[in-house]
């Protein structure tokens, strides 16, 4: 397996087996309270063989049972190999940030992976299309949990977990989103609340082995990730942000008043639509330009290969100049979906 290394580069390998093991892991994500668990574990017998994020989940699944999700903090989907209860046990973060996907085939095989075109390399998955994961993408711009662009093909939602027994699958909610009004509170004591969580959040995002960046747009959200980043840190912020030629579109110098501000260490790069424009007009369907993009992304990608990218989150990754390649690519996408809807249309 491979996997997108940030902590404990040497030792994080997977997949991953607890003491004895009966426990074997493949995970997706990071937990960004390792550092807090780790004792707590230790204490209570376990003992630890790498500095990893990947085996804290082990152990606390040993200990924990299914129950160990409540125990996590962080961006992540997992699987985990029961092979004492002969159980597959799934998770997926509280707010989806890393997704799964999942099927059971005709004859029995249960297949799952964060891509559906891992899934769809088993000889004996469907690709028939869910017409009503396409309605709600032509609707909706995205396809709502838990269906997926294939009819037979799940999306675990966020927050759940599935548990694959014998035959049986078992879906459970382990958190939800509450929002419930305190009117006792004062406005001043939430903005208070509000810049503590930022802070810790941004903090506990920090912990890497690998060196760490964040785009920025010169918005609010971004801004305020850089802001808090370049209070943490002992040295400037690397920032990145993408900007266009047409003024109408361009926020470069928003994303500049920011980085001056906190003394970044700011890098900038412009999208051209030139590209995209050619690549509209390029003959055959819309799997014959995506895999032309694809084409020259890998080029672009190789010729960058001393710069390695560690995405993390949309707003704060551990990066470096081919991170911009991935974003224009993103972008140029974006901005053919028009076109490219209509040569779904047609084809």
């Amino acid at each position: 397996m491979r996997r997108l290394s940030i902590i404990d580069l040497a030792g994080g390998h997977q997949p991953m087996s607890g003491e004895d093991g009966s426990v074997t892991i493949v995970f997706n994500g990071e937990i960004y309270n390792f550092q807090e668990l780790k004792p707590k574990l230790q204490s209570l017998g376990h003992v630890f063989k790498t500095n990893s994020d990947t085996e804290t989940i082990v152990h606390s699944y040993e200990e924990f049972s299914t129950s160990c999700v409540k125990h996590l903090r962080g961006m992540f989907v997992f699987a985990i190999w029961d092979e004492k209860a002969k159980t597959l046990f799934l998770a997926r973060d509280r707010a989806g940030k890393k997704p799964l996907y999942y099927t059971e085939t005709r004859n029995g095989s249960f297949v799952f992976g964060s891509e559906v075109k891992s899934i769809l390399e088993h000889p004996d998955v469907e690709r028939e299309i869910d017409l009503e994961a396409l309605d709600s993408y032509l609707t909706l711009g995205y396809v709502p949990d838990p269906l997926s662009i294939f009819r037979n093909i799940r999306k675990l939602p966020p927050g759940h977990t599935l548990t694959y027994s014998r035959g049986q699958t078992t879906i459970e909610q382990y958190w939800d989103f509450k929002f419930e009004p305190d009117t006792s509170r004062s406005q001043e004591s939430f903005v208070e609340e509000l810049r503590y969580l930022l802070d810790d959040a941004v903090r506990a995002r920090l912990i890497s082995d690998v060196p760490l960046g964040a785009f920025l747009s010169g918005g609010i959200d971004s801004s305020t990730v850089v802001a808090l980043m370049a209070k943490a840190m002992g040295q400037p912020v690397k920032t990145f942000s993408i900007g266009f030629r047409e003024d109408s579109h361009n926020e470069l110098k928003y994303a500049r008043i920011t980085a001056e501000k906190y003394g970044t260490d700011h890098h900038e790069f412009l999208s051209h639509r030139r590209f995209v424009r050619w690549l509209e007009s390029w003959p055959g369907t819309l799997m014959n330009r995506l895999q032309i993009l694809l084409r020259f992304r890998r080029t672009w990608s190789q010729s960058s290969r001393g710069s390695t990218l560690r995405s993390r989150s949309p707003e704060t990754v551990a990066t470096s100049c081919s991170v911009v390649i991935d974003v224009t690519w993103s972008n140029a996408i974006a901005e053919s979906s028009g076109s490219c809807r209509r040569y779904c249309a047609q084809t």
